[in-house]
């Protein structure tokens, strides 16, 4: 069995980033709010772009991509980050893969300064509450309505915002209730 690697992207390697990226959305459409036709018809500046506005991870076990997440800054609070895109692939599932992809997206966050990390989860997720959970998140009372691929349709389901402290020191982390 090849082990899997964690590499974080940089912004030459765009395409390595595009490749996972579409592949997610090729194997899970209902898990992220963007189409694979819109992406795979965008160019190399979008995914340059793309590049630049967040730090992109990638999971690699013999050369090929089998996960993917991304940190980059929530909101306009320049001391929150956000995890989002997190994917793994079916053959990856249950070893730990996401695990490590979390932990690389917290320990950015954390080099960057941030005091908190959001992470989005569907509110009717509970394997994705778990995990969350698990790992240390905390759900909060923010809400959102997101849009998603179902099929030939689209559907609305809500979003919980679960939020997992950086610093040690509490008083300087929000309360996850707000």
């Amino acid at each position: 069995m090849v082990d899997v690697g964690i590499r974080v992207l940089d912004e030459d390697a765009w395409s390595d980033y595009r490749d996972v990226r579409l592949a997610a959305l090729r194997e899970a459409p209902s898990a992220f709010v963007a189409r694979v036709e819109d992406e795979a018809a965008q160019d190399e500046s979008f995914w340059r772009a793309r590049m630049r506005r967040a730090h992109r991870i990638v999971a690699e076990r013999g050369g090929e991509p089998v996960g993917t997440a991304s940190v980059g800054l929530h909101d306009a609070d320049p001391g929150t980050g956000e995890v989002f895109g997190l994917w793994t692939a079916p053959t990856v599932r249950g070893q730990h893969v996401a695990r490590r992809l979390v932990s690389t997206a917290r320990d950015h966050a954390a080099e960057d300064g941030l005091r908190l990390l959001y992470f989005w989860v569907v509110s009717d997720n509970a394997a994705a509450i778990g995990f969350a959970s698990r790992f240390g998140f905390r759900p909060t009372a923010k809400r959102r309505p997101v849009r998603v691929p179902d099929g030939a349709s689209e559907k609305d389901v809500d979003e919980v915002a679960m939020v997992l402290p950086l610093s040690s020191d509490p008083t300087q982390v929000a309360s996850p209730l707000s």
